[in-house]
């Protein structure tokens, strides 16, 4: 005899799946900016031939849930949109249930159409308008009996007519209770600089007027009405603390330092302080707020560096030995990437068994730089500490002040980079700077803006920074720099340069392989003359125009790559949802050669029919008319490398 079934709670028959946007099965959320909506899709449907009814329910941090109904789009895929606002963690899902009244209604609008008898069907029909009016507040149920009254009376002849209303007035008044309630999933929603930003870093010490001169604070507030005009928005710091003395790298990372060397500014901490002190030489707390204030008023964000190691003088290193991983001799292991040593800095050890006392006193120094007015952290080196630690520390911060923003430089395997932006990171350092050919370039920035993990990872592409010298830039020339400037600008809405070195061209190695500047600012204070006349600052100046006038170009999601008959040449586009804005940019990748050749446009991507239109290119101010889809180019990167095209269709002849 086999033994007696087990039967729980029966089971919703409605079938919820495939939901969408997700991010691992709900595990992390997927990322906006305010303003933005999110378009929820989902697969909705049941057995038999009964009709299902869905809604997506979406409430923002301290709301409350709103429902919006889903509506069917085809073969049981249903969508539904809601617009976030609120800085924080939103959460959404999807209920869905058989719909009694909806079911019936099919049916018998059926047999009303073949001229069946439906006098039972009505009867039926009254009784479920009668249990929901009765389960109703008094005026919503006043209101559907009105409605209903050709139903409740058994009208066949008049009840087609308001077959409709009838069913819009039920449609709140269903019986839920046995559907199905797809698992919650969340929207990290972040404020727009998250999204669109433009960087510019700098060494505070090499902001000096005077060449050799240790910079100030005050000497950067000088630059900001400069880099304001040029169309930056975020300046970036390398670390501002004191630096160590005990085993300090000298000039191009000699291991001995010289008499007025001053040292890697990542080497942090000393008899001055650690990490929320300031280098006695760049200026004291109240200059540094006063930087952050002048910033403000010039329409820039101050980014600091936010750099968990210390030098060997810094105060944790006394105060707090067990933070730090000891040798069987004794002594405190300093950095290595072997073969290379780091003798100036001790990694921290987060295994350490004082846990709790780490994690709190790292959230501490972003704490104090939040309470001095920083909203943006450029974190270095994320990927060699735990995951769980960034877990904690972004959501720890972000619950307090969820405007803060957080760029992880990862320059890492994939998956570490993208784990690392699930968790939580605003933005992401990449591998733009060593996809220099056409189709390195569009496979990657497929990847990017049209797979899942643009729901989650915002690329902020960078052509160089103070580790990261490329061949193509060592070798490339000026208008290696100049095209490189046009594909950051333009390929990504966040983007960031090494500012002095890129402007003036920096190209040097330390040694043929290296990607490390010779003389690298790293290790010494340089001079930088900015008015030199071969400067690229008036092409960043007029990217950053472009980006700040287009909406098409402050969005990563409507990047369109067309295709190329030439060698080098890349064409991409990029519009705006309504299609009211469009740049479409054509860019010579070999920076010694004059390469031609014709695109080919996908006019519908581009809004554009078949016939003449105009482009115009925003870099030279030329004009041109193009002929349907097919239009030759030709670029020397001798003069400009680039076109960035808006486009205007010609107006019909009279």
């Amino acid at each position: 005899m086999s033994p007696a079934r087990r039967r729980g709670p029966a089971p919703g028959r409605v079938v919820v799946e495939h939901l969408a946007p997700v991010v691992d099965a709900g595990r992390f959320p997927v990322k906006r900016v305010s303003g933005e909506d999110v378009v929820v899709t989902a697969d909705v449907f049941t057995d038999g031939k009964d009709t299902v009814a869905a809604r997506l329910l979406h409430r923002p941090p301290g709301g409350r849930w709103s429902a919006v109904a889903l509506e069917p789009v085809g073969n049981d895929h249903w969508t539904a949109r809601f617009t976030v606002e609120r800085l924080g963690l939103h959460r959404f899902t999807v209920e869905a249930w058989v719909d009694p009244f909806r079911s019936w209604l099919v049916g018998v609008v059926a047999k009303i159409q073949a001229g069946q008898d439906v006098t039972v069907d009505l009867r039926i029909g009254a009784a479920l308008v009668e249990e929901a009016a009765a389960g109703a507040s008094s005026r919503a149920g006043e209101r559907l009996r009105a409605a209903a009254a050709p139903l409740l009376a058994g009208d066949a002849a008049t009840f087609a007519g308001a077959a409709d209303t009838i069913a819009r007035l039920m449609d709140p008044l269903a019986d839920r209770s046995a559907g199905t309630v797809h698992p919650e999933c969340t929207v990290l929603v972040e404020r727009e600089r998250a999204r669109f930003s433009t960087w510019y870093e700098l060494f505070p010490r090499s902001a000096g007027r005077t060449p050799g001169a240790h910079g100030t604070f005050a000497d950067v507030a000088a630059r900001l009405p400069d880099l304001a005009a040029l169309g930056f928005d975020v300046l970036y710091l390398p670390p501002v603390h004191p630096i160590g003395v005990t085993g300090r790298k000298g000039r191009d990372n000699a291991l001995t330092a010289r008499t007025g060397d001053p040292g890697s500014p990542w080497a942090i901490g000393s008899s001055d302080g650690g990490h929320t002190a300031i280098h006695p030489e760049l200026g004291t707390p109240e200059d540094f707020r006063a930087l952050v204030s002048d910033a403000h008023a010039h329409g820039l964000e101050i980014a600091l560096d936010l750099a968990f190691q210390c030098s060997p003088d810094h105060p944790w290193v006394s105060e707090h030995a067990e933070w730090f991983r000891h040798r069987p001799d004794g002594t405190i292991q300093f950095a290595e990437n072997p073969p290379k040593r780091y003798e100036d800095i001790y990694p921290i050890d987060f295994d350490t068994v004082d846990r709790d006392g780490l994690w709190d006193a790292l959230k501490g120094v972003v704490d104090h730089w939040v309470g001095e007015g920083v909203r943006i952290f450029r974190v270095d080196n994320p990927h060699t500490k735990p995951f769980a630690f960034w877990e904690w520390l972004l959501a720890e911060v972000r619950a307090e002040h969820p405007d803060v923003l957080f760029l992880a430089e990862a320059f890492t395997r994939p998956r570490v980079l993208e784990r690392l932006a699930k968790l939580g990171f605003s933005q992401s350092y990449n591998y733009f700077a060593w996809r220099n050919a056409p189709w390195e370039l569009r496979e990657y920035f497929t990847e990017l803006t049209q797979g899942e993990v643009r729901e989650y990872l915002r690329p902020n592409v960078w052509p160089n920074t103070p580790d990261i010298l490329t061949e193509y830039l060592q070798t490339g020339g000026r208008g290696a720099f100049a095209a490189r400037a046009v594909l950051a600008a333009t390929l990504a809405a966040s983007y960031g340069v090494y500012g002095p070195a890129f402007e003036l061209g920096e190209h040097e190695p330390r040694h043929t392989g290296s990607e490390e500047y010779l003389h690298s600012e790293k290790y010494e204070i340089r001079h930088w003359d900015l008015d030199r006349p071969d400067s690229l600052a008036p092409l960043l100046g007029r990217l950053n125009g472009l980006r700040r006038a287009h909406p098409a170009l402050q969005t990563n999601r409507t990047l369109r790559f067309h295709d190329v008959d030439g060698d080098d040449l890349l064409c991409f586009s990029k519009r705006t949802d309504d299609g009211a804005d469009v740049v479409l940019v054509v860019v010579n990748t070999d920076p010694h050669h004059r390469r031609a050749g014709v695109v080919h446009l996908d006019l519908a991507e581009l809004g554009l029919e078949s016939g003449s239109f105009e482009v115009h290119d925003r870099l030279s101010d030329a004009r041109y008319t193009w002929h349907g889809a097919d239009n030759y180019v030709e670029l020397d990167p001798a003069v400009l490398p680039a076109h960035v095209f808006t486009l205007h269709p010609e107006p019909p002849l009279a």
